[in-house]
């Protein structure tokens, strides 16, 4: 008997394209010998429960869209207890995870990667319960991938990120936080925190540091205590942007497979760009090799390490011009000195 994929896909992601390809991607499918099941999500959360509920029929669930509804497919395969393979079609308007893992994001080209490849496992993060594919967030900017409205996701891509990042640069916000890594306590007053498995955050590559393995069980978490002028912000973006998160102590950097972070009010926290809650206490575990992503052809290169795959340096990037969401940063910059009234 042919198998059974459970196709669920988001048909508001990456300016709707998928939707226009969705035959295309039934009918290769097909020709592969599997039998397709088809949800278009219809909410926020749809596709956890889609996912959560898949019978026993299914043997492969594929996730079409950003990385909210991967977010999605993971969280609700992990509640279920099942063991299901996850094919992923990357369309969204940032796609970190699908970067971290050299995917296509050709639609048709993703597609022949699912049939012609095998499941991989990966580490996925664990949040106060609730699961997350690569990166854990809070402070500065955190929230501007949810309330950049859709349409403008797909008319301006990063750019509504941009937008909507600099109307919040009047706003940023210091926390006062504990934080145990490794049984080690640190207390400080941060504008951003992150807890990721992945090369690729907010579409830069190199951002979370070196040495970067996507299946080892740690994660790379990295704190920015707050800027006092423009100078140190200029000194925490260019240690973002070179990789070397470790040349300045205005960054903490760690490797860990645990952190808990404790605070004097509840935080708003993202996880893999999306809204996760506002939290006063969080513990976050590292979930090794828990989950099976479908990946085409020899990823050892890219579960292994960063440094080895083309492009994964924020220095590459910034040669070749393609480094957009770099270049916003450099404006958010210039544009936080002159809410300061001092040139950056």
């Amino acid at each position: 008997m042919s198998q059974k994929i459970l196709l669920i896909y988001n048909p508001k992601a990456g300016k709707g394209l998928f939707v226009q390809k969705l035959a295309d991607v039934i009918d290769m499918f097909v020709k592969a010998g599997y039998r397709v099941e088809v949800h278009p999500t219809q909410k926020r959360k749809d596709a956890v429960d889609i996912a959560r509920n898949a019978g026993g029929f299914i043997d492969m669930i594929v996730a079409a869209g950003g990385d909210g509804t991967l977010d999605e497919v993971v969280t609700g395969i992990t509640m279920s207890g099942r063991d299901l393979p996850i094919g992923y079609i990357p369309v969204g308007s940032t796609n970190d995870y699908a970067a971290s893992l050299n995917m296509s994001t050709s639609i048709l080209e993703a597609t022949g990667d699912i049939v012609g490849g095998e499941p991989q496992a990966v580490d996925i993060g664990e949040f106060n319960g609730d699961a997350f594919v690569y990166v854990a967030a809070f402070g500065a900017f955190t929230d501007v991938s949810y309330d950049t409205n859709q349409d403008m996701k797909n008319l301006f891509g990063h750019l509504a990120y941009i937008f909507e990042g600099m109307r919040r640069l009047p706003d940023i916000k210091s926390y006062n936080l504990k934080v145990e890594v490794e049984g080690k306590l640190h207390e400080g007053n941060y504008i951003y925190g992150m807890v990721t498995n992945s090369i690729s955050v907010g579409g830069i590559k190199g951002m979370t540091g070196p040495n970067v393995y996507l299946d080892d069980g740690v994660f790379e978490s990295m704190l920015i205590h707050s800027p006092t002028n423009p100078m140190e912000l200029n000194e925490i973006i260019t240690a973002l942007l070179s990789g070397n998160v470790e040349s300045t102590p205005l960054i903490e950097y760690y490797h860990t497979s645990s952190v808990h972070i404790t605070a004097t009010e509840p935080i708003p926290w993202t996880l893999d760009g999306e809204y996760g809650g506002n939290h006063q206490d969080v513990m976050i575990r590292n979930l090794k090799q828990r989950v099976r992503i479908i990946l085409y052809g020899d990823k050892s290169d890219v579960l292994h390490g960063w440094r080895d795959i083309p492009g994964a340096t924020g220095d590459d990037e910034l040669g070749d011009g393609k480094f957009e969401v770099a270049d916003s940063l450099k404006v958010i910059s210039e544009e936080f000195g002159k809410i300061l009234d001092v040139d950056v």
